[in-house]
């Protein structure tokens, strides 16, 4: 099974921008879809972005669209996540996860996890 490790989290302004990365053992990335979520005190864990096994479809979810931007590097074996325009509501911790199938906006549909990454993003 693949392992993740998510990295790039930090505190910033608002406004400011961040990458995560997320970086796969044991297996290579590019035998899944791959996806971004988060999670805010308080609240469920909800979709942030996907990506094919290919690169050849994104997703994200309408809070981030524009302003965030997936992507992978097979070779690397490491998948990103490009935070621009940063608010203080996207402060959560930020996870990635591996999909053996489609990728979705669904947690259940992807199969491997990494255990995430603060993101706190001040006003």
């Amino acid at each position: 099974q693949v392992q993740l490790v998510e990295s790039g989290g930090g505190l910033v302004q608002a406004g400011g921008s961040l990458r995560l990365s997320c970086a796969a053992s044991r297996r290579t990335l590019r035998s899944y879809g791959m996806g971004w979520f988060r999670q805010a005190p308080g609240k469920e864990r909800e979709f942030v972005s996907a990506i094919s096994r290919s690169a050849g479809s994104t997703y994200y979810a309408d809070s981030v669209k524009g302003r965030f931007t997936i992507s992978r590097d097979n070779a690397k074996n490491t998948v990103y996540l490009q935070m621009n325009s940063l608010k203080p509501e996207d402060t959560a911790v930020y996870y990635c996860a591996a999909s053996v199938g489609l990728v979705t906006g669904t947690e259940r549909q992807y199969d491997f996890w990494g255990q995430g990454t603060q993101v706190t993003v001040s006003s």
